[in-house]
Order: C-alpha cells, then sequence, then structure tokens
C-alpha cells in the first residue's frame, strides 16, 4: 500500500475504561479501523490528562486512576479517514477527535 505524501492524521481522544459493545473502545477503534483497511492506528496511554470534566487522571501514586487518557492515532488519505469518521461516530459516546493535515515521509519496507 502507498501512501501520498499529503495525508490526513486522526486523533481521538478517550479514557482507558470507555467500552463498545462490552469490549475496550480503543481496542474495537483499532479492529474497526484495520478492517476497512486504513493504513495504520496507534494507541497511546499517557500517564497524566483532564477533559471536559477537568477530572485529573494520572498514574501518580496518592491519585491512582484506572481510568488513563488514551490517544489513537491513525493516519491515511483525507477520503479514507473521512469515510471512518461516521463509524467512529456511532461506536464514541463522549471524547474528542481531531484532524490535521499531515505529510508522510515514509511508510513501508524501503528498497525492494
Amino acid at each position: 500500500m502507498e501512501l501520498p505524501q499529503d495525508a490526513m492524521l486522526l486523533r481521538i481522544f478517550i479514557g482507558e475504561d470507555d467500552r463498545f459493545e462490552g469490549q475496550p473502545l480503543y481496542e474495537s477503534i483499532v479492529l474497526k479501523a484495520r478492517e476497512r483497511h486504513l493504513a495504520g492506528a496507534t494507541v497511546i496511554r499517557c500517564p497524566m490528562g483532564f477533559g471536559q470534566s477537568s477530572r485529573l487522571h494520572t498514574t501518580k501514586i496518592l491519585r491512582l486512576s484506572e481510568d488513563l487518557p488514551l490517544v489513537i492515532e491513525i493516519v491515511d488519505t483525507e477520503a479514507k479517514i473521512r469515510d471512518f469518521l461516521p463509524v467512529l461516530d456511532g461506536m464514541m459516546g463522549s471524547g474528542l477527535i481531531t484532524l490535521e493535515k499531515v505529510q508522510v515521509l515514509r511508510y513501508g519496507k524501503r528498497g525492494g
């Protein structure tokens, strides 16, 4: 698969405890992105953050939180990312979704 140099980054901010049909939401999103043949997805577990409620989620010992922030990043063509947005809408109750144009410098194996 080749990605054009101009692509789009989809960034999804959710909590570790968020669920979709009984499964962790982050797993459901990544598996759905794979099923739809998007170029790739990465889940990043964050040690600290807060969202709309301003409730702090952290790994610090005195404020141990099991609902840590997660960021899912998916890069593909703008058309494929935009086609994926309605799928996300059906999976997410809350969270933050951002889009930004990016340049892909390398994807896949180099050479032959």
